[in-house]
Order: C-alpha cells, then sequence, then structure tokens
C-alpha cells in the first residue's frame, strides 16, 4: 500500500509527455494560422459565391441579346438567398439592361454584367423592374450579392453609397398604387420617384477615399447619402 501512494501508476510520465507534446502542437498550428491572418486580407473580404456571411446562389444566369441591342433575355433563373434568408429571383424570360445602376457607376465598376458583378446585376435589375419590395430592401441585397461573388468591401460599400444616393427609387407602398401579387398576397406596386440629383463623379470619388480609410458600416453610408437623397 504505502508503494502504491508513493510511486506513480505504470505509464503516467509516458501519458504526460504525450499531452505535452499534443499541447505544444497544438499551440504551434495556432501560432502559424494566427500569423496568415495578421499578414493577410481579413476572411470577410475573401468571401466567394456560396458563403454563408453574404449568402448564397443557386444557378448561374444564361442569356442572349435581344433584336434592340441594349436588353438581354434570361435563358435560366438565378435565385440568391441572402445573409437573413430572403430569396431573389431572376425568372427565366426576365429583360436585363443594366439600367438599374447609373451609366457612369460603369466606368467606376465596370460593365454591370462583367465579372464579379454580374449575378448581382442581374438579380438587381429584376428586382428593380418589379418594385415588390422596398427600393432599400433591393440596394442592401445588391450590396450582398456584390460581396457574395467576391467584390470587395471598397468597391462593394462604394457601389451601395452611389446607388443610395443617385438611384432610381420608388415610393412603397402607396395606397393608390396598383396592387401586385406577392408571396400570395396583395400588395401595393411601388411608385416611381422624380430624382432631381445628376450623378456627382467628385462626391462618388470622395465617398470612395472616406470609406477605403474609415470601413463605415452601411447605415453609416447611408447616413452620408441621405442628406442629399431625395
Amino acid at each position: 500500500m504505502l508503494s502504491d501512494e508513493r510511486s506513480p501508476p505504470m505509464g503516467t510520465g509516458k501519458g504526460i509527455q504525450q499531452l505535452a507534446l499534443i499541447l505544444l502542437f497544438a499551440a504551434i498550428l495556432a501560432g502559424c494560422a494566427s500569423s496568415k491572418n495578421a499578414g493577410g486580407t481579413s476572411g470577410i473580404d475573401q468571401m466567394i459565391p456560396g458563403a454563408t456571411k453574404w449568402g448564397h446562389y443557386n444557378g448561374e444566369p444564361v442569356t442572349k441579346w435581344n433584336p434592340d441591342g441594349r436588353t438581354m433575355t434570361l435563358l435560366t433563373e438565378l435565385r440568391y438567398t441572402d445573409p437573413h434568408g430572403e430569396v431573389w429571383v431572376a425568372p427565366v424570360g426576365a429583360l436585363v439592361d443594366g439600367a438599374s445602376i447609373p451609366r457612369y457607376l460603369w466606368s467606376v465598376m465596370g460593365g454591370p454584367f462583367e465579372g464579379k458583378y454580374r449575378n448581382a446585376s442581374v438579380l438587381h435589375d429584376v428586382a428593380y423592374d418589379e418594385h415588390k419590395r422596398p427600393w432599400q430592401d433591393c440596394d442592401r441585397m445588391f450590396y450582398y450579392a456584390m460581396r457574395c461573388s467576391g467584390v470587395g468591401a471598397t468597391e462593394g460599400k462604394t457601389m451601395y453609397y452611389a446607388l443610395y444616393k443617385f438611384g432610381h427609387h420608388w415610393k412603397f407602398p402607396i395606397k393608390r398604387a396598383k396592387a401586385v401579387k406577392y408571396e400570395g398576397a396583395l400588395v401595393a406596386r411601388g411608385e416611381e420617384i422624380p430624382r432631381a440629383i445628376p450623378v456627382n463623379p467628385t462626391e462618388i470619388n470622395q465617398a470612395r477615399n472616406w470609406i477605403s480609410n474609415t470601413d463605415p458600416s452601411l447605415e453609416q453610408i447611408e447616413q452620408r447619402a441621405q442628406t442629399e437623397a431625395w
């Protein structure tokens, strides 16, 4: 009995050594991960299609040019679920032309159907044409969809600022508007709001610099744009 109390059981020393090695190895791995994150771009800015933080897509848009040379018809359905679980659909047969994005912004972001902006632009065009949701929701969807497609924070937030300030908005809902069926219920169709503010390149460039330097939230961007939003 005395020997049992004074001497550790067989294998205890080896077990402690193994545990120490495991803990050391875990610490080394954690250090490597930390150094990679510190030296590179944050995970938020590296989101790709399918990332849950920015939602996810179902389908790829396939289009054909129409004879007018300005519009395209969607041949396949594009479905996007935003970070809040709201589903946005661009159905087969929808006409898209990029008109929901002021043309000046094409020089900032590239054509609306080029590269990483394509899916978000198709969804935004359809949402703006349908007027089934408030324009604020449509613009937020556009931002999330851009980020889901890999657009960076500065570019995405600059586009969001420009759309919020210079976009073609509408009232939603209004009592006298023609009702449309949406998710099984009748809702008032939005009424266009005349926009008296032309796109101002200087203001957009200033906003871009501000966004790049401060990384504001979407709410802060809205506050800045709201000063001349109407």
